[in-house]
C-alpha cells in the first residue's frame, strides 16, 4: 500500500524520510539565569531523541530565543551564545543518526515575553522571578494584566534583525539542517505584521508593505548566512481571527508570495495567538484550508498543523494536495511513536532502529 505520508520529501539538498514532522513546542525547563541560562540539558535530549527513534521525519526544535529578552519565559532555550550552541550538538547528532532531519525554530517573543511556565499559570513575571520588561512594535500590552512593552526604536529593530542572523549562524554550527523563523502566534514578527498590534507611523507601520518590512528583513538576514543548500521555513498565523482589524488569510497569501521571492522554501501555516479576545473556530484540521490556499495561490510549499491526530486524516491532507507535510504538536507529546503507529495503520514501510526490530 502506498502512503503519501511516508514518501520522502526533498527541499534544496535536504530530504526528510517521510512527511510526519514535529511542530515546535516549548518545554519551559532550561535554567532561567546564570551561565546555564537557555542551555539544553538531559530533558531536551531525551524529549527529541524519543521522537526521532519513533520515526518522525523532521523535528523542529521548540522556539529558541535569539536574545535573552526574546524568550517567552525565563525557562526557554536560547541561541545567543556558544555555550548554548555546544549543548545542542548532542541533540542534532543523535537525530541524524536516526535518519531524522534536525530543524530549529528561531524566535523573539516581543510583548508576550517574560511570562511564567504554563503549568504554573503562565502569567507575566517580574524581576523577582527572573522577568524583564518586554519590547514590541508599539507600546500596547498583549492583554489585561500584561506589561506595557517598550516600543523598539529603528536602531533596536536593526539589532534584532542581526540577532536572528547570529542565531542562524550558530544553528548551522550546531548541526541543524532546517531553520524556521517564528512569525506566528502574536510574537514579535507577528506583532509587526498585524495592524491590531502595530500602530507605528514610521517605515515599519501603517501599510502592508511597511508592516511586512521587519519580517522580510529578518528573512533576508537569515538567508544571507544560511547556506543555499539548506531550506528555510517561516511560521505564520494565517489569521488573527479578528476580521479586518487584524492580519487576515488574504494578507497571508500575499506575504507568502513575498517570502518565496526572498528565499523561503516552506510556510508552516498556523493561526491565532495575537489577542486573548480572538474567537477561534477550532475543529479537526481546522487550519488545513489556510495551508491549502497558500499552496494553491502562492505556489509555496506548506506544512499543515492543528488538530491533525489520526493517520488516515493526515494521509488525506497530503494525498489531496492540501499540504506537503503535516506538523504534529500535542499528538507527538502524547505518543512519541505516532509515526510508527501510522505506518502500520497505512501499510507503509518505515525505518526501524535495529534495537527495536524484534518488536
Amino acid at each position: 500500500m502506498s502512503a503519501t505520508l511516508f514518501e520522502p520529501y526533498r527541499l534544496r539538498s535536504v530530504t526528510a524520510p517521510n512527511r510526519v514532522w514535529m511542530a515546535p513546542m516549548c518545554q519551559y525547563c532550561a535554567e532561567p539565569a546564570g551561565e546555564a541560562a537557555g542551555v539544553a540539558h538531559d530533558w531536551h535530549f531525551a524529549h527529541y531523541a524519543a521522537r526521532a527513534a519513533g520515526g518522525t521525519g523532521l523535528i523542529l526544535q521548540e522556539a529558541t530565543a535569539v536574545s535573552p529578552e526574546g524568550r517567552i519565559s525565563p525557562y526557554d532555550l536560547g541561541l545567543w551564545n556558544d555555550t548554548q550552541l555546544r549543548a545542542l550538538r548532542r541533540i542534532t547528532g543523535f537525530l541524524k543518526e536516526q535518519g531524522t532531519v534536525p530543524g530549529i525554530q528561531l524566535g523573539h517573543a516581543g510583548r508576550k515575553a517574560s511570562t511564567g511556565r504554563l503549568w504554573e499559570g503562565g502569567g507575566p513575571v517580574g524581576p523577582g522571578e527572573h522577568g524583564w520588561r518586554p519590547v514590541a512594535p508599539s507600546p500596547l500590552a498583549f492583554g489585561p494584566g500584561h506589561q506595557v512593552p517598550r516600543e523598539l526604536t529603528p536602531a533596536e529593530i536593526r539589532t534584532v534583525v542581526g540577532d536572528f542572523a547570529a542565531a542562524a549562524r550558530r544553528a548551522l554550527a550546531a548541526g541543524y539542517e532546517v531553520v524556521e523563523i517564528h512569525g506566528a502566534h502574536g510574537y514579535l514578527i507577528g506583532e509587526f505584521l498585524s495592524p491590531r498590534s502595530n500602530r507605528r507611523t514610521d517605515a515599519y507601520g501603517g501599510s502592508f508593505e511597511n508592516r511586512t518590512r521587519f519580517a522580510l528583513e529578518v528573512v533576508d538576514a537569515v538567508r544571507e548566512v544560511w547556506p543555499a543548500g539548506l531550506p528555510l521555513f517561516f511560521r505564520v498565523s494565517a489569521t488573527d481571527w479578528l476580521g479586518a482589524e487584524g492580519w487576515t488569510a488574504d494578507d497571508t497569501v500575499r506575504l507568502a508570495g513575498l517570502l518565496k521571492d526572498h528565499g523561503v522554501d516552506l510556510l508552516d501555516v498556523s493561526s491565532g495567538g495575537l489577542a486573548p479576545d480572538a474567537r477561534i473556530e477550532t475543529g479537526p484540521g481546522y487550519q488545513v484550508p489556510f495551508a491549502a490556499r497558500v499552496r494553491a495561490e502562492a505556489g509555496l510549499a506548506t506544512a499543515a498543523v492543528g488538530l491533525i491526530t489520526e493517520p488516515v486524516q493526515a494521509e488525506k491532507v497530503l494525498a489531496g494536495g492540501e499540504a506537503d507535510a503535516v506538523l504534529l504538536g500535542r499528538e507527538l507529546l502524547r505518543d512519541p511513536y505516532w509515526a510508527r503507529r501510522a505506518a502500520r495503520e497505512l501499510g507503509a514501510a518505515i525505518r526501524t532502529p535495529g534495537q527495536y526490530a524484534r518488536a
